[in-house]
């Protein structure tokens, strides 16, 4: 199976890595910068799973003819461009799997590119790129879930998870990926929404006074939003995340809050605006959300205006 994955950062860099430990077929389309420096020092991965060093990479910046798969890894605000840079990848039968959070991008996809084309997934993994390029995996998750947006089973499904099942991660095909998907965006929508309005990891939350409660008042908001649109996650999901909401030892914080810190854009819309509007649209009262949300976008206000500091006079 050809397979072209958009981007060499820290998610489409670790699953294509994997992918090409076992000899599959991929094809990285990166830009420039990135594209070079690939091409001199390979890539790496660092894991409690395994080290990897990968050179020799098929690296492209613009494609010219389809493939068969398309992971697209980049982030929910760079979709556009990257729709456009995918676009001379996609042929009758390419199937392009989405990496991104939340749900907006599959009615993006789905217009562009046509329903048939489009297959549902996500991963979890946490995962960040060192100065040098390197890719440094944090934790104990490194998931990747695919299946037809329909539920039904198919060719190209079982095609994807036979590549994958040699890969050094946790692969799975799924017939309920738009519950899965949901459960995922109830997970990260309530922590991102939680460490980014606190600054705080999970643990300095829960340890501060009303932390435990605020915390689970916010994930019971995410969570009415999902059953609102007819996904009810399962008691053990629900259980197991009120309980690593308020884990007084945790150092858990959402990538949102880190890049929030370093300064970085943030998915803030696709994460948590989108849920806010889905829950609009059933009625449903998700006030601390809509607090956590009010912070962030003015977040990036303040970066969209921030101006060089100007010297001293001496």
């Amino acid at each position: 199976m050809r397979t072209l994955v958009l981007g060499a950062g820290a998610t489409g860099g670790y699953f294509g890595g994997r992918l090409l430990e076992t000899g599959a077929d991929v094809t990285f389309l990166l830009r420039a910068q990135r594209a070079k420096d690939l091409r001199q020092r390979g890539l790496s991965i660092k894991s409690k799973y395994g080290d990897s060093h990968l050179t020799d990479l098929k690296i492209i910046e613009k494609a010219t003819e389809p493939f068969d798969l398309i992971i697209l890894s980049c982030k929910a605000y760079d979709l556009k461009s990257a729709l456009d840079a995918i676009s001379g990848a996609v042929g009758e039968k390419t199937a392009i799997l989405p990496l991104l959070n939340g749900m907006r991008h599959f009615e993006e996809l789905k217009s562009r590119f046509g329903e048939e084309r489009v297959v549902g997934g996500f991963c979890i993994i946490a995962a960040t790129m060192d100065a040098d390029g390197n890719i440094a995996h944090l934790n104990d998750m490194h998931t990747i879930k695919f299946g037809e947006l329909d539920g039904k089973p198919s060719e190209r499904i079982s095609t994807i998870e036979k590549m994958f099942e040699p890969a050094n991660c946790t692969s799975k095909a799924s017939e309920t990926i738009l519950a899965d998907i949901w459960e995922k965006w109830v997970m990260i929508s309530s922590l991102a929404a939680l460490t980014t309005l606190m600054r705080a990891n999970v643990g300095e939350v829960a340890r501060s006074p009303g932390g435990p409660e605020i915390a689970t008042k916010l994930f019971e908001e995410c969570v009415s939003v999902a059953r609102a649109h007819g996904c009810n996650p399962p008691d053990s999901f629900v259980k197991n995340m009120c309980g690593r909401l308020s884990d007084p030892t945790s150092t858990l914080a959402a990538s949102m809050c880190r890049d929030v810190e370093r300064g970085n854009n943030v998915e803030a819309d696709q994460i948590i605006g989108d849920l806010i509007d889905k829950a609009r649209e059933k009625n449903v009262a998700v006030p601390i959300l809509e607090i956590a949300y009010c912070n962030v976008k003015a977040y990036e206000q303040r970066r969209a205006s921030a101006a060089p500091v100007p010297a001293a006079v001496k």
